[in-house]
């Protein structure tokens, strides 16, 4: 006997999130198929929550410790990553919770077990057949392992089982210098551990505004990270007391521990894509036009299972504009060119629209506005100085073309702009900033600083 519904979501993450919460509301019954035993996907049990819990404790601890109260005292504190991950079971059980009332008070059931396709409309779960009109994919990815590295070995990690970490460490090598390489390069650096970032590209994070990725170079080797950069991995020595990670170039970097954050993939191995005629990249990934319709019609897909910009953000907004195209409501919402990146460094990275680089390949006449939040009084009380606030806008109409920000809460501070920037012309200019009047003194006033800036490069 087959159970039926009006769409059937595989996957409770953000992605699987949205779309469910977009699709009760629109009047349709809809099933949630989770293969944990928790609601939340990756983004709420081994990602974004459990990574960005543990790095606001370890910026407690250290931030406590530089107290010169505390300094004066001799207060030391010698804390495991265990000890400091717990704070995060926490919020995870708070955040299970949560959305756990989201799905009862919309009435969408929730089914736990692994699915797998039968023929577009049917689904397998538990031995139990759904079936569904739509069916959206939003079953996330996983850190990319390569068959020649050993994760079994105690001592080398992927960003999931890193924060599982139990031994004392004083020194890591991370392979990688993507966004989650820098990330926990940036978070372990805060412990004092010697850092050694392998990245096999020419610079970090290229994809951002150069003089930003600039900045967050710069400001890691100051930290004290060795950052190598062309780099390309030959194989990987792990014995009881360390790793060595042999580079083509013949370098030899030792270190306590490994990890291995080089690349991610689609979890799709386990959804019998064949039985419907779909068939995932190298990477598992699947392949959706703007609306998330896969080449199968009444198939979706959304979130890190797509590939770019894999971002717990944008994959519940690509989750809702799924369900709205299900819904006939009409035009998707969240374009890429919409959703801001967000980079949880020390300090945090921000961005939304267009790069320098790509203005200059487009022959658009831009501008440059820039705050350096050195002389922004709310950081000077803060005493978190290092950062800036760059606008990019048209030379002739001031429309704001980019915002890009470094700097501690860059990833608060960047809505800003990104909310003056969706607003119809001619809303959308620099004189928002120069014209209006903001709190003092807050780090938004940096608005203002880049906006004036930018404004005397005119004359």
């Amino acid at each position: 006997m087959e159970r039926e519904f009006d769409v059937i979501i595989i996957g409770s993450g953000p992605g699987g999130e949205g779309a469910a919460m977009q699709l009760a509301k629109g009047g349709k019954r809809v099933v949630v198929i989770e293969r944990y035993h928790l609601i939340g996907g990756g983004c709420t049990h081994w990602g974004t929550i459990p990574s960005k819990a543990l790095r606001a404790a370890i910026y407690q601890l250290t931030e406590a410790l530089r107290n010169p109260l505390l300094q004066r005292a001799g207060v030391h504190a010698n804390v495991s990553v265990a000890e400091l991950r717990r704070s995060a079971q926490s919020v995870i059980s708070q955040q299970v919770a949560l959305r756990r009332k989201f799905y009862e008070r919309n009435r969408v059931e929730i089914l736990h077990g692994e699915a797998r396709f039968i023929d577009p409309q049917r689904v397998e779960v538990n031995g139990e057949i759904i079936r569904g009109s739509h069916v959206i994919v939003a079953t996330g990815s996983r850190p990319y392992r390569p068959r020649e590295v050993d994760f079994g070995h105690p001592r080398i990690f992927d960003s999931d089982t890193i924060l599982n970490l139990e031994q004392p460490v004083s020194s890591l090598t991370i392979y990688g210098a993507g966004v989650v390489g820098c990330e926990y390069a940036s978070m372990f650096r805060n412990l004092d551990w010697k850092i050694n970032l392998v990245n096999n590209r020419g610079r970090l994070l290229d994809f951002l505004d150069d003089e930003i990725s600039d900045a967050l170079s710069y400001h890691m080797r100051e930290r004290g990270v060795v950052i190598r950069h062309n780099e390309e991995f030959e194989r990987i020595e792990a014995t009881d007391s360390g790793v060595v990670l042999f580079l083509k170039s013949g370098k030899e970097i030792r270190s306590d521990i490994l990890l291995w954050a080089a690349g991610r993939t689609g979890n799709t191995d386990r959804l019998a894509l064949e039985s419907v005629g779909l068939a995932a990249d190298s990477r598992g990934y699947l392949k959706v036009d703007e609306r998330g319709r896969t080449e199968v019609s009444g198939i979706y897909a959304v979130g890190d299972v797509v590939g770019f910009p894999s971002l717990a953000s944008a994959a519940y907004t690509q989750g809702r504009s799924a369900a709205r195209d299900i819904l006939g409501l009409g035009e998707s919402i969240g374009h890429s060119d919409q959703i801001p990146s967000g980079i949880y460094t020390s300090p945090e990275i921000s961005s939304i629209g267009k790069t320098e680089r790509q203005l200059t390949e487009e022959k658009v006449p831009y501008e440059v506005g820039i705050a350096h939040f050195k002389s922004i009084a709310r950081a000077q009380l803060t005493e978190q100085t290092s950062g800036v606030l760059k606008l990019l806008f048209h030379r002739k109409t001031l429309e704001i073309l980019g915002v890009h920000c470094f700097g501690a809460n860059a990833t608060e501070i960047i809505h800003i702009g990104q909310a003056i920037m969706a607003q119809p012309k001619p809303g959308n200019t620099l004189r928002y900033f120069t014209d209006s009047t903001f709190n003092y003194p807050t780090m938004a006033e940096a608005y203002r600083v880049a906006a004036l800036n930018g404004f005397n490069r005119l004359f």
